[in-house]
């Protein structure tokens, strides 16, 4: 679950050379040979990351960059060659949020997945079993929410029930915030293509 997850990180061209992370490049080829090379980087939320596959250019996934706050190379001996681009699930995170209960308003740590339209609850990272699945076809809205006693809320808004949701930062919360915003928006475009080759 969430092992295909995407992150997105800049690279920067400055007309000389390219910037990615903490290293610079002289030429591009440079640059391929140091992602043959696998590097280990982490964000801004603290998950660290082997880059091992390439990713297409023309694929459907959310704008959201994060901040590389570590770098290393791992030197497998991999050339440009070994690179063969792989197209995992689009639009997938996963992380402990922690959520309020529905009868008893108490909160508990779940562990929390992203693939597709839905958004799965498990007890935690280990279980295998979702206590629920939300189908965020169903789903209105997405938004911060201040109505808790706690910081870095947010909430998704289902015709039958409200979910409210707290992240351990304020960077987590937002990020949350952006790709499920993200999906609701493809859901809604699906929606419009499909409504319109109906009617034509």
């Amino acid at each position: 679950r969430g092992k295909d997850s995407v992150k997105h990180f800049h690279i920067e061209h400055t007309g000389t050379s390219f910037k990615f992370g903490f290293n610079e490049f002289p030429s591009l080829k440079e640059l391929v040979r140091h992602f043959a090379n696998q590097p280990l980087i982490g964000s801004e939320t603290g998950t660290l990351i082997v880059l091992k596959h390439p990713y297409p250019r023309k694929v459907e996934e959310p704008s959201i960059y994060e901040s590389v706050r570590v770098h290393t190379v791992m030197q497998t001996g991999k050339t440009e060659s070994d690179l063969v681009p792989n197209a995992p699930a689009l639009g997938t995170k996963e992380g402990y949020l922690i959520k309020q209960g529905k009868i008893v308003k108490n909160w508990k740590t779940r562990w929390f997945t992203l693939h597709r339209n839905e958004l799965k609850y498990f007890k935690d990272q280990t279980a295998t079993e979702p206590i629920r699945a939300l189908d965020l076809t169903e789903c209105s809205a997405v938004q911060f929410d201040y109505s808790q006693e706690r910081v870095n809320c947010f909430c998704l808004v289902f015709p039958l029930r409200t979910y409210y949701l707290c992240a351990k930062t304020g960077i987590e919360a937002d990020e949350w915030i952006k790709i499920l915003r993200w999906k609701l928006s493809q859901i809604r475009k699906q929606l419009e293509q499909r409504d319109a080759s109906l009617s034509s």
